[in-house]
């Protein structure tokens, strides 16, 4: 049995993969910045508060503000067509345009709403307020991702 692959196939198929390898190192870059905003907005070391005191409103606010990045981060991908590096750094700009978004929806909710953010870190419990500061961060990054596309 004979396989005949079209000219260029393999050259095709070599900048393919280096283009998602490239998309996906930005994207994890991006993801790590998101949540070293989110911990830096956040009273406390935000791992410490998930991982030693396993505080379910920080998880939650982590969660979400992480999840918006990538909503903003997969939006630029599939709007940056074109040459790999212009493509790569629409989408850094971008991301980067959804972080800060994000943290300033994030601020202003919290001012409007006198959210005591270092007091939500030291509940146990889920608190409502939690949930609205995570919904405003979903919904800013679904926002700026649908303004990206």
């Amino acid at each position: 049995m004979y396989l005949a692959f079209s000219d260029g196939f393999g050259t095709a198929l070599g900048k393919g993969a280096g283009a998602i390898a490239a998309y996906t190192a930005l994207g994890l870059v991006l993801l790590i910045i998101g949540f070293l905003a989110v911990d830096l907005a956040t009273p406390g070391r935000l791992t410490t508060i998930i991982r030693t005191n396993r505080n379910a409103n920080a998880t939650l606010l982590a969660v979400c503000g992480v999840s918006a990045v990538g909503l903003v981060v997969a939006a630029s991908i599939f709007a940056s067509g074109g040459k790999l590096l212009e493509g790569l750094i629409a989408t850094l700009v971008w991301g980067l345009v959804g972080i800060v978004a994000q943290l300033v929806a994030s601020v202003i909710v919290r001012y409007l709403l006198g959210v005591d953010v270092a007091g939500l870190m030291a509940k146990e419990k889920l608190e409502p307020s939690a949930i609205l500061l995570g919904a405003t961060q979903a919904t800013v990054g679904l926002i700026t991702a649908i303004a990206v596309i």
